[in-house]
């Protein structure tokens, strides 16, 4: 049987989520007879019926000395909802350049490996591809599923990624797989650079993950400290082309 959320999940108050369901249920029928098969008080029901009416959720004759509601088709509701989402999308853009007009940073903290797979599944919403600093032993020491339950879904997702990591047994890995897995990487010398945390630089992000002696993620929200994280990557990336 349908349940109420289901309406409620597309825009339905819960009382009305009962009364649509009693009005499919009963095909049509009167105040009286929808209150009771809704188990809801006469007159709520009414006033409710009179408001979905404006909402185009259910329909009304008069019939006699009855005023007779009827249910409008499921496919509408259908319809309106996915025109809804649509909308929205449209706003998105502009939704989310107010949201980023926040001069403050947004700052969250997870721990523990699965805190720290909640950041990089926040990497996967990228759309300006990820710059990227890492320790490829470190994650995957930590994480052996790394490149299945991540590294994939990030190639499959066409995220393009820049890498420079440490020059060792694991790095030299990563960059010979690099046409696999839409990737660039480049190596820097590991006894000058060890790194033991990894970034990622991400539209207005940057994710910090930590896998040595204690496992955290921090995930700045700030288009300023991405950016300038950005620059120092460039000329980071810039350096590490020169020791290829």
């Amino acid at each position: 049987m349908v349940s109420e959320k289901t309406l409620v999940q597309i825009g339905l108050s819960e009382k009305e989520s009962k009364i649509y369901l009693a009005c499919l249920t009963l095909g049509k029928g009167t105040v009286l007879q929808i209150s009771r098969e809704a188990d809801v008080s006469r007159g709520s029901c009414y006033d409710l019926l009179n408001d979905m009416l404006e909402k185009a959720y259910v329909s009304k004759i008069h019939k006699a000395k009855h005023i007779i509601f009827s249910p409008v088709d499921p496919e509408a509701l259908l319809k309106r909802s996915r025109e809804n989402i649509r909308d929205f999308e449209l706003a998105l853009p502009e939704l989310k350049g107010l949201f980023h007009k926040q001069s403050q940073p947004r700052v969250r903290y997870f721990e523990g490996i699965d805190g720290i797979k909640r950041v990089y599944e926040d990497t996967l919403t990228a759309t300006t591809g990820i710059l990227n600093y890492t320790n490829s032993l470190e994650v995957r020491r930590y994480w052996p599923n790394y490149d299945e339950e991540y590294i994939q879904l990030r190639a499959k997702k066409k995220i393009f990624l820049k890498c420079i990591a440490p020059n060792d047994p694991s790095g030299q890995e990563v960059k010979q797989s690099d046409p696999n897995f839409s990737r660039e990487t480049r190596l820097l010398s590991a006894e000058e650079f060890r790194f033991t945390n990894e970034i990622n630089i991400y539209d207005n992000k940057v994710a910090i993950t930590s896998f040595h002696n204690e496992l955290i993620g921090i995930l700045i929200e700030s288009k300023e400290i991405a950016d300038t994280q950005r620059d120092i990557f460039r000329m980071a990336w810039a350096f590490a082309g020169m020791t290829q």
